[in-house]
């Protein structure tokens, strides 16, 4: 066993040599657990407050402050846009969620999606140039039922103090309703990242995947197990980019989605799931061992693996096939599991493993780029738009089997998929600011080296502190305990 560094890299390398690759594998996640757990313990969370304006001598209170500020409520109340100049509105996300659905962990109470929201909070500022705030609401009803009404008047109640919405971890079908009544009801962007983002990241990732197996997205036949807010989104947008739906099964833990799902059409709440039973699997294939056969592309997003996607299963795919299998915290089944039974490429929503097709890569910069412009709301076209600016950007400077999409630490990914964006919400007529490309890209990249700038000089000057070393390698000693 390695001594493992600060930069956490080559996990692999640090584990014992006679370590299997499904000891290695499950060791990295619980590594990657027990440090998270050790980590945020020693820093009391991830995100703090800071001013962005300066205490120049003492009046400079009175400035910010009254009587001063007395002038910034009169200017707004006067024309509430100006509140995206005069205030921080115009950069800041609200990132709401009732915590029903927290990774593969479901319903951890409304405190226990913190962790999460402030993840997301923590990568729309380093890498969106974003600032954020983590808001988890309880939407349970006098008789602990959760409510999908509750977040509703929440987020219109709320909506006024922030410049978007990232909707999180809202189990189904309550996100269904949600996220289709704020989209039309807000006067901001409101998005749920399981679903649009997790789509967008996906579809870039199926593009240049497609690219490198010479296949074309309206021929190729998709299997997709799991039909929550991710899946059922991603298939929309599949077919929105030229999908062909005839050619796609959806599998969901009763079964095939078709036309004869009376226990879907008969629930409106899950419209969004019957809209697919309507469109896909005219064959009424009724299991994901059949859905696999003959299938170039494999999507799953259900339950945490590693055993939840058959080999057997992808064995049975077309030549050169494509395996996302993006449950988190564990992948369907791991990627070296997946290669062994003949898939060409594979990819996982972690960045331990190669290709990791995760909405991290996405809403930091669709989010900038809707703020930019002051968007009114995020359309599919945005989210498609950010697929291929992800996917283009790859593509030009090189993708192989092991490298289909960019990565977080390709620091100019961002601000071009923010220019992008921000170019797409003109064309829809959702902006209310109306920019160049050249100027939404100079602007994004502004702020986002600001962010990363910040970061690190509060690091170099020790207002944060680096993690004592004992804490990494007691993680990776208890994990190597756990799978030895």
């Amino acid at each position: 066993m390695q001594e493992i560094n600060l930069d956490l890299k080559n996990l692999n390398d640090v584990f014992p040599e006679n370590f299997s690759q499904e000891q290695i594998a499950k060791g990295k996640t619980l590594f990657l657990k027990k440090l998270a757990e050790d980590a945020h313990r020693f820093y009391g969370g991830k995100i703090q407050t800071a001013p962005k304006a300066g205490v120049f001598g003492f009046n400079w209170f009175n400035v910010w402050y009254t009587p001063g500020v007395s002038k910034i409520s009169t200017t707004i109340r006067d024309n509430n846009d100006a509140s995206f100049e005069l205030s921080n509105r115009g950069n800041l996300v609200g990132v709401v969620s009732d915590s029903t659905r927290v990774l593969g962990d479901g319903d951890v109470t409304p405190p226990g999606g913190l962790g999460v929201m402030e993840g997301k909070a923590f990568l729309m500022k380093y890498l969106g140039g974003v600032d954020a705030t983590a808001l988890c609401v309880d939407s349970r009803d006098k008789n602990g039922k959760n409510d999908p009404d509750k977040i509703i008047d929440f987020v219109k109640m709320c909506q006024h103090s922030f410049g978007a919405i990232n909707l999180e971890d809202i189990s189904q079908p309550n996100c269904y309703k949600v996220l289709d009544t704020l989209r039309e009801e807000c006067d901001i962007p409101v998005w749920h990242d399981d679903a649009q983002g997790t789509a967008c990241v996906t579809l870039a990732g199926l593009i240049n995947a497609l690219k490198l197996a010479n296949k074309k997205i309206g021929d190729v036949k998709i299997a997709m197990l799991g039909a929550g807010a991710s899946n059922t989104t991603i298939a929309r947008i599949i077919i929105a980019a030229g999908g062909d739906p005839k050619k796609m099964i959806l599998v969901d833990s009763k079964g095939g989605l078709h036309s004869g799902r009376e226990d879907i059409k008969s629930d409106p709440r899950f419209y969004r799931k019957w809209e697919l039973c309507e469109a896909t699997n005219p064959g009424y294939v009724n299991n994901f061992a059949e859905a696999c056969k003959g299938a170039d592309v494999l999507i799953a997003l259900s339950k945490p693996g590693p055993d939840t996607v058959k080999p057997e299963w992808i064995s049975t795919m077309a030549e050169k096939s494509i395996v996302f299998v993006c449950a988190n915290p564990v992948p369907e089944i791991y990627p070296y599991a997946a290669k062994e039974a003949g898939a060409f490429i594979v990819a996982t929503g972690r960045g331990d493993f190669p290709n990791q097709v995760n909405n991290s890569l996405g809403f930091p910069g669709i989010l900038k780029g809707a703020l930019m412009v002051r968007a009114r709301k995020v359309t599919d076209e945005m989210a498609i738009a950010a697929a291929n600016s992800l996917a283009d950007y790859a593509e030009a400077r090189g993708i192989d089997p092991e490298n289909i999409v960019p990565t977080m630490d390709e620091a100019t990914v961002f601000p071009t998929e923010s220019a992008d964006v921000a170019l797409q919400a003109i064309k829809d007529g959702v902006a209310r600011n109306i920019i160049t490309r050249d100027e939404a890209f100079e602007w994004a990249k502004k702020d986002i080296e600001y962010s990363r700038t910040m970061a690190k000089t509060l690091v170099d000057e020790g207002y944060i502190n680096e993690p004592p070393n004992a804490i990494l390698q007691d993680a990776l000693k208890w994990a190597i305990k756990q799978v030895s």
